[in-house]
């Protein structure tokens, strides 16, 4: 079973049962084609609605669609994600980042954040030089700077401390 978010409306339930998806309750009676990736025609209830993936991430169960023109924000929850919750540990999952060290040794390009900085999973942190390639280092998880132990010019070693997070 998964319960399906869609923007800020209430959940909805969704499962497989004998081949049949069963939305809420009730057995979805339509039809979807694939028409390239990523593109998708569903017809339901004798509507046409043209379905676009524009964004997909999958560890974090979260989809940015477009339906006949409208942005839609889809978040899904599986049973064990529904398990963590009804426990009290929905948290148990994200990831909490303490520092970020360099991968190998090179020069410090550019320090894109500073102390007090907001990041994002995702968010370029530095710019680190290696053996004349452009590494971008990024966050692996939200968090907020506490202190950059680098300036750009700065040579590295590897597992050298670069960014400690609160």
């Amino acid at each position: 079973m998964l319960k399906i978010s869609i923007n800020d409306a209430p959940p909805l339930d969704v499962s497989q049962e004998k081949g049949q998806w069963i939305v809420d309750g009730t057995a979805f009676s339509g039809d979807l084609l694939s028409l390239r990736p990523n593109h998708f025609h569903v017809l339901h209830n004798h509507r046409s609605y043209n379905v676009e993936v524009i964004e997909h991430d999958p560890q974090q169960k979260k989809s940015t669609l477009r339906i006949n023109g409208a942005l839609l924000q889809v978040s899904a929850q599986d049973r064990f994600d529904l398990l963590l919750e009804s426990l009290g540990m929905s948290q148990a999952t994200e990831v909490r980042i303490n520092e970020v060290k360099a991968p190998m040794p090179g020069l410090i390009q550019s320090v894109a954040v500073q102390a007090g900085d907001s990041v994002k999973k995702g968010d370029i942190l530095l710019v680190l030089v290696a053996m004349k390639m452009e590494n971008a280092i990024k966050a692996t998880g939200d968090g907020t700077v506490k202190t950059v132990k680098i300036t750009p010019g700065s040579s590295v070693e590897k597992n050298q401390v670069l960014i400690e997070f609160e």
